[in-house]
């Protein structure tokens, strides 16, 4: 017997949240409980794929660290390559760099120089959206390589941070909002 489609509120009935993790004050979203149950990870990748047909993406953008888990199995359903953004210094070649703002500092996140071709057909996939800043990063370096940004796609959103603002210009796609 087939199981029932999964859909935005399996998910969401799924996710933990963990109070005061990592500091006080903030309600984390444990998305383990998801990728423990073959039925709710595999609905995920559905669902963040549900607008692309296998190769009409050339390449699956992934976010470090927990981006790279829906985005790689992103990249096999939709037979399309794999590509990592990771922290600044987690990169073995040359690399374009982009810093962006936390709430108290910046980051950089980093790409190889080399891991797009001009115009190369792309989807972004992390797991979370909240105040915009790492994906507005991601998607500097993207266009640093000149690629076509098909769509920008999150498990879960804190719509209350309003993280869209700073990705405008980019369908944006979001399965689980907060």
């Amino acid at each position: 017997m087939n199981n029932p489609p999964v859909t935005p509120a399996d998910i969401k009935h799924a996710i933990r949240n963990v109070p005061d993790f990592p500091k006080p004050g903030i309600q984390f979203k444990d998305i383990t409980p998801v990728l423990a149950d073959a039925r709710l990870f595999a609905g995920s990748i559905d669902l963040l794929t549900q607008n692309f047909a296998p190769g009409s993406v050339d390449a699956v953008i992934g976010i470090d660290a927990r981006g790279f888990i829906f985005a790689a199995a992103a990249a096999l359903k939709l037979n399309a390559g794999f590509i990592p953004i990771r922290k600044k210094g987690k990169l073995p070649y040359k690399t374009h760099e982009q810093d962006y703002d936390l709430e108290y500092g910046q980051a950089t996140v980093a790409m190889h120089v080399d891991a797009l071709k001009p115009g190369a057909r792309v989807l972004l996939i992390d797991d979370l959206l909240a105040t915009g800043g790492t994906a507005a990063a991601a998607i500097a370096l993207m266009k640093k390589l000149h690629a076509n940004i098909l769509g920008v796609s999150f498990l879960i959103e804190l719509k209350f941070l309003d993280g869209r603002k700073k990705l405008k210009g980019h369908p944006i796609r979001s399965i689980v909002d907060y």
